[in-house]
């Protein structure tokens, strides 16, 4: 089973992980890393890096993180998250943010540079 970014990601978006990936399956949105299923080889080298923690197989993800299965494979395929082929700083606030729980409402879609609103 591939690996997950789950809800603790968003907002935070350290990409850690990127640079691990030895199949470049990361793609980045606005507030958001996603891993596309079909690549992914189940190496798990991109666990150990998330800083928190927000990186699952998808065999071991908890019950109420289960839609992001299906998150992460439709955003992936999206033309408009492009493939992240490195690390990048992360965003503002992160240290705050990589607190918070139940952040799945601020989790922000629109192609990756679109102003929010």
């Amino acid at each position: 089973m591939p690996f997950v970014v789950t809800e603790a990601c968003i907002q935070c978006r350290y990409t850690d992980c990127v640079d691990v990936c030895p199949m470049d399956c990361f793609h980045a949105g606005p507030n958001f890393l996603v891993i596309d299923p079909d690549g992914c080889i189940d190496c798990s080298m991109c666990v150990a890096e998330c800083p928190v923690g927000a990186i699952y197989s998808a065999d071991d993800l908890p019950p109420e993180q289960q839609h992001f299965i299906a998150l992460n494979a439709t955003l992936s395929q999206r033309p408009d998250w492009p493939v992240l082929p490195q690390s990048e700083a992360p965003l503002p606030e992160h240290e705050k943010w990589a607190e918070v729980r139940n952040k799945f409402e601020y989790l922000d879609t629109s192609p990756p540079g679109t102003p929010a609103g």
